[in-house]
């Protein structure tokens, strides 16, 4: 009997072992080609790591070419295969050139990060600043997942993840910046918000055409805000700080990956507790 156990104890390890090694390898996008718009912004920065960590070949894409094409060299550096384009997310035709680039020199697009976001608002009442934005960022998001959700349908398969943000999921608190020189205009709550919900709207879409589309929605980061508010901000969140940048890496390779194939239309907050009160 003590035999029987034994193997069986053993035989059950063997399965757990094997079944761990699958779930892991669930997260791996070897083979995939992303593209992560606004890729050398703050968050965009460490959506770009994530995946190419991860396996994907990463095209990270903006305005500003030279600092595209030293973040690529950065990763390229430590093994990644990672490519800089430039285009201009107000502009129909650089997104299509952008796609046209990608399918050139990959052959497809397997992901989409929407990212990039225009902060051309100043104050509450800039509505010069409100133009430009909503121009980028409303217009030009639903452009960028028209023009590569038909992509995505002809070949079949893909996956669009939106970064939205918790200011999209709750009214602005003024009190975490009186006595600070920080303020936050209307038109982020405006677009985040909408985000949140065009995301459901294109799930619902695109699901048809097996192609998922999901939200993040971060809270703040660590970016060497006034000490005032990050103080205030700590004692908001159930984890008494802001998140490092490293933290939204998991949350972004999840719904990018095979870990997540039964998620779609998901807004997940990685906000540490902030919109959970």
């Amino acid at each position: 009997m003590k035999m029987v156990c034994a193997i069986l104890q053993a035989a059950s390890m063997k399965y757990r072992e094997e079944e761990r090694v699958g779930i892991l390898d669930s997260f791996r996008l070897d083979g995939q080609v992303a593209l992560v718009t606004g890729g050398a912004g703050l968050y965009g920065s460490f959506i770009v790591d994530a995946l190419a960590e991860a396996g994907a070949t990463v095209y990270t894409a903006g305005r500003s070419l030279p600092k595209y094409q030293e973040q690529a060299q950065r990763c390229q550096n430590r093994g990644f295969s990672v490519c800089a384009a430039r285009y201009d997310q107000s502009s129909i035709e650089s997104m299509e050139n952008l796609l046209a680039q990608i399918l050139a020199e990959q052959g497809k697009i397997d992901i989409l990060v929407n990212n990039a976001v225009l902060r051309s608002m100043k104050a509450w009442d800039d509505l010069e600043g409100l133009k430009a934005s909503m121009e980028a960022n409303a217009t030009g998001i639903i452009a960028m997942i028209n023009i590569f959700g038909r992509k995505m349908i002809e070949q079949k398969n893909g996956n669009i993840v939106n970064i939205a943000s918790m200011q999209g999921m709750v009214g602005p608190d003024f009190t975490l910046y009186k006595g600070t020189d920080m303020d936050v205009p209307p038109d982020y709550f405006f677009h985040k918000a909408g985000l949140i919900n065009v995301t459901r709207y294109y799930a619902a879409r695109f699901a048809p055409f097996g192609i998922r589309v999901n939200a993040i929605s971060p809270g703040g980061i660590q970016a060497g805000q006034d000490q005032l508010f990050q103080k205030r901000y700590s004692e908001r969140t159930f984890l008494g700080r802001l998140a490092e940048g490293e933290e939204i890496k998991g949350a972004v390779v999840f719904l990018a990956s095979k870990a997540s194939s039964y998620l779609s239309g998901v807004n997940l907050p990685v906000d540490g507790g902030y919109t959970a009160h």
